[in-house]
């Protein structure tokens, strides 16, 4: 049986704290590579996991969406 599940919602307007949680969730959920493929390194299951999706999201809605070097 397949469900879906949907992702967290991102509140508008992104508040300060948002924004903290979003950054922990993008550094902590990134992609690791297995031979089944990339799983999140939190959670091993496929990668981008809801809570990156969710931080990343998160991220885009407050205008942050470049890379920081």
């Amino acid at each position: 049986m397949s469900i879906a599940v949907a992702d967290f919602p991102v509140s508008i307007p992104v508040t300060d704290e948002d924004l903290a949680y979003a950054v922990r969730a993008v550094r902590t959920h990134v992609p690791e590579s297995w031979p089944a493929g990339f799983l999140c390194r939190s959670e091993r299951v496929p990668y981008p996991c809801r809570l990156a999706r969710w931080g990343v999201a998160t991220l885009a809605a407050a205008g942050r969406t470049g890379q920081a070097g």
